[in-house]
């Protein structure tokens, strides 16, 4: 029996795919290579090419690897992006998880782990965030979230499939074995783009918003490193193997940085005092995004262990600084 990892070679996908195969678990990656990177994957993982919106492929891929869950993390993310092309977001995140979620069911599928987004609180009436707070998204890419989960629950009401969706907050970071990272060009990721910036491989660091309700007037959100997130996929599916219900949990540390201290720490690890420009806000921004981590520590077996915006950024600067040798490697 496999897991089947769509988006698998992207950034948070490839992590879950080292997590994965650490744990001697047979692997499947299904990905079109838009965004993601087959250097990036352990050599021995299969990987098919190829789209969630394809039925016949996806039937295929679960009947020849006898795929038991599903981890599904291919998508379109980028909020801006989702305001400029709303249809696209929709086709992407919510037509192509339809299909997955059909032909999931049609072969026997048991559990679906889905990468849902705090986007689809919008922009939450206090903080930190509950699970049980009312969803009210104010971008097409958070909206096209919000309808997978509904989704999600009503094939699993009708049909016994069991979930979990985890709302991700702020993902950053990398693999401390330097394994895999953000990769994409022209990404959008504070961090990423911070340690683009203190190695010259950005001129700048734009910030959008300097008048939020804020206490520097910028952004706040919950960020949580990318290796900690994939062992939160991994507690879901070891909670769905032994049961457990259907579930929503906020994937974050419970408390957040704004965006002038991730900057700052930044300067601090790189010792690099990059260039800094103020910018007006982006559509579909809100102030403050921190979770309530009540419930998904009350529930699965995971507990944080890079909850430290140094160490976070500090593996990010790493791996960017590795990142042109491995792309020349591969």
């Amino acid at each position: 029996m496999a897991i089947l990892v769509t988006g698998g070679a992207g950034y948070i996908g490839s992590h879950m795919v080292h997590e994965l195969t650490d744990a001697g678990e047979q692997v499947v990656v299904l990905d079109n290579l838009s965004t993601g990177f087959r250097y990036l994957l352990p050599d021995r993982v299969p990987v098919v090419v190829g789209s969630t919106g394809d039925r016949d492929l996806l039937a295929q891929v679960i009947a020849t690897h006898r795929v038991e869950s599903i981890i599904h993390f291919a998508a379109s993310i980028v909020v801006p992006d989702s305001v400029r092309d709303p249809l696209g977001y929709y086709r992407n995140n919510t037509m192509n998880t339809a299909v997955l979620l059909d032909a999931a069911v049609h072969g026997g599928v048991k559990h679906i782990i889905f990468s849902s987004t705090a986007a689809v609180y919008g922009n939450p009436e206090h903080s930190p965030i509950k699970e049980t707070d009312p969803t009210g998204p104010i971008s097409p890419y958070g909206t096209s979230k919000l309808m997978s989960e509904i989704m999600l629950h009503d094939a699993s009401q009708a049909h016994g499939i069991r979930f979990v969706a985890l709302r991700y907050f702020n993902v950053a970071g990398a693999d401390p074995k330097l394994r895999t990272g953000q990769a994409t060009a022209a990404a959008t990721h504070l961090i990423k783009v911070a340690v683009e910036a203190a190695l010259g491989k950005r001129d700048k660091v734009k910030v959008f918003g300097t008048n939020y309700p804020t206490p520097d007037g910028t952004g706040i959100r919950d960020y949580i490193h990318v290796s900690d997130l994939a062992r939160a996929h991994a507690a879901a599916l070891a909670y769905l193997r032994r049961g457990g219900k259907s579930a929503t949990f906020n994937a974050g540390y419970g408390h957040g940085h704004s965006v002038l201290d991730v900057l700052t720490a930044a300067r601090r690890v790189s010792g690099v005092n990059f260039p800094v420009e103020m910018a007006e806000r982006r559509p579909g921004d809100p102030a403050e995004l921190v979770a309530d981590i009540s419930r998904i520590h009350n529930t699965l077996d995971w507990r944080p262990i890079y909850d430290d915006l140094d160490t976070i950024v500090s593996h990010a600067l790493t791996w960017e600084r590795r990142l042109a040798a491995k792309r020349d490697s591969h």
